[in-house]
């Protein structure tokens, strides 16, 4: 049975990829590491990392001859390295070299064409010149702020707006929900938009006290859309059950009064795939498991 789609989870959630794939009838033929092997064609999978779009088995008889084949396809190639380490690390090393520096946020994503092989065994390779992230095995790394920022949740943050290709500046403004103590604030503030925290628990002080920052000392769940001044970016890192969170952002899209939404669906216990899938089918919805997030999906929406 051929191979023709590959998903690659990150490390600790290959049981949500693979719920996730037999719920939309994607069968897995075996894990490859943590990749997700299939003879299905590819399919939208939101605890994919990424997805291998075009995989293709390639028989090797040499390191050389596997290179070549690369080469003979396309110039740039990210590993993936589950077994045949040292195989593969000198098939890697055949091949043009592949920057995978760390972004300085609000850096763009790569742009470069960005293929992903691997090793299946000593004289079978899997490759796909097409994948659906632009980065090494679905992870950006970025130069992290270890002073400025009261906590590492930015850093999700980034990854989504990065991914999306947008966001927030001067003369816009964002509304940040459950924003204690700081971290997303603050990660928006300095891209000079003014943002409204609203948390009942207390912020950061040196956050708090940013020019461009408004403290809202209540309940994000006890605003009521309707009779709030419109925004351009509704952010929401809230700790609730993703159902409500759902709510939430239903009452605020029928409100009209938030142009783009960009929330984390927080899975405490159970993974709710109902209720993901839900946010999925929300016409215009991006939904994804960063390399950043833990057991928690991004919702990110966009409007015109």
């Amino acid at each position: 049975m051929s191979i023709r789609s590959a998903y690659l989870a990150a490390e600790g959630f290959e049981p949500e990829l693979e719920e996730e794939l037999r719920r939309a009838g994607v069968a897995i033929d075996r894990w490859h590491g943590r990749l997700a092997l299939s003879a299905a064609p590819p399919a939208t999978a939101a605890w994919a990392l990424e997805t291998w779009t075009d995989v293709r088995e390639i028989p090797v008889a040499s390191i050389k001859s596997a290179a070549s084949a690369l080469r003979g396809i396309q110039r740039n190639w990210a590993l993936y390295a589950a077994v045949h380490h040292r195989r593969a690390a000198l098939i890697e090393a055949a091949l043009p070299p592949v920057k995978a520096r760390a972004l300085t946020f609000p850096e763009a994503a790569p742009t470069g064409h960005l293929g992903a092989w691997t090793l299946l065994a000593p004289d079978l390779m899997l490759a796909s010149p097409t994948k659906t992230s632009p980065f090494v095995n679905g992870a950006v790394r970025f130069e992290e702020d270890r002073e400025g920022p009261p906590s590492r949740a930015y850093l999700k943050l980034w990854e989504a707006l990065t991914r999306l290709g947008r966001w927030p500046g001067p003369g816009e403004t964002a509304l940040d929900l459950g924003a204690a103590p700081g971290g997303w604030t603050w990660a928006l503030a300095q891209l000079g938009c003014d943002v409204v925290a609203v948390d009942k628990a207390q912020m950061d002080p040196a956050v708090a006290a940013l020019p461009n920052v408004t403290i809202r000392t209540e309940s994000a769940f006890g605003l009521e859309p309707e009779k709030q001044d419109a925004v351009d970016w509704l952010f929401s890192d809230i700790i609730c059950y993703p159902s409500r969170l759902l709510g939430l952002v239903q009452r605020w899209q029928a409100a009209g009064r938030a142009r783009n939404f960009v929330c984390t669906l927080k899975f405490q216990g159970e993974t709710d795939h109902d209720t993901a899938a839900a946010f999925a089918a929300i016409p215009g919805a991006v939904v994804f498991h960063g390399a950043h997030n833990k057991h928690e999906l991004m919702f990110c929406l966009l409007g015109e």
